[in-house]
């Protein structure tokens, strides 16, 4: 649980940071890197979505063995 949280509070200030430099390289330079932009983002939403996944499955298997009595 603390490692999943871990990811996610990491992911949103690498997002952070990430969104700030691009501000500034866009400032200073007048154009953005959108296809780094793309890949960023998708590469960090894809593994916030698998983290979310791998979530899921565990709370299913502890509800499905709470239900059979297997705790």
């Amino acid at each position: 649980m603390k490692f999943s949280k871990a990811i996610v509070t990491l992911v949103i200030l690498l997002n952070t940071a990430f969104t700030g430099t691009v501000l500034y390289i866009f400032y200073r330079v007048g154009a953005e890197p959108t296809t780094l932009i793309g890949a960023w983002f998708g590469f960090t939403t894809v593994e916030l979505w698998a983290l979310a996944g791998i979530k899921k499955r565990e709370i299913e298997k502890e509800s499905n063995n709470d239900e059979r009595g297997d705790i």
